[in-house]
């Protein structure tokens, strides 16, 4: 015989038992909370978070894995955005704050149009059409490098480099300087060397 159980669920007291719309806007929120956290420490002007955990413990730091590795969050949806970070991390090895930033930033876009009755599904369809034209525009402008052209890397490394630096606050006075060029030029040849 197939007869029907009730179906119990054991719940902790305080948990939030909300569905649908307010649920989904609840948890964009906690992720908001996230993303503000480690917001202000991208980029080369990016700035110190100092974390002290439960055991007097005091961390300085501007990565963010290791600021959301750090922070005691319990919300679940919010734990997306670490895990999302530790993905990027343990894959690519850098990129976490921009990744977790970025997730941010779909879901504050997203939150509108949840909030106006859109079903979740069409969001998602968007996002996705979204990424396919992201990426045939990246395959469009994309550029190849000859890996037995020495002289080609070079330059492209030369501009790699140059560019970095000179986004970096601490060494824009230098870019003037024709001696920063000759030492970027003897690091360029050293990675060409070994590769």
């Amino acid at each position: 015989m197939n007869s029907m159980q009730p179906r119990i669920i054991l719940l902790k007291e305080g948990t939030d038992t909300s569905q649908g719309v307010p649920q989904i806007v609840s948890n964009i929120n906690a992720c908001q909370m996230v993303v503000e956290a480690i917001r202000t420490t991208l980029g080369p002007r990016g700035m110190d978070k100092l974390i002290v955990d439960s055991k007097e413990k005091v961390t300085i730091s501007n990565d963010g894995a290791t600021i959301l590795a750090l922070l005691d969050i319990v919300h679940p949806a919010a734990k997306t955005l670490v895990d999302i970070a530790k993905s990027q991390d343990a894959e690519v090895g850098d990129g976490t704050t921009t990744v977790t930033l970025l997730a941010g930033e779909f879901m504050k876009q997203a939150k509108p149009y949840i909030e106006d009755g859109i079903n979740s599904q069409i969001i998602i369809r968007s996002f996705r059409k979204a990424t396919a034209f992201a990426l045939k525009k990246i395959k469009e402008i994309e550029v190849t490098v000859k890996k037995d052209d020495p002289k080609e890397q070079r330059e492209l490394l030369k501009k790699c480099a140059s560019t970095s630096m000179c986004s970096s606050s601490s060494l824009t006075t230098r870019t003037s300087s024709p001696t920063w060029l000759s030492k970027l030029s003897c690091v360029s040849d050293l990675v060409c060397r070994s590769t």
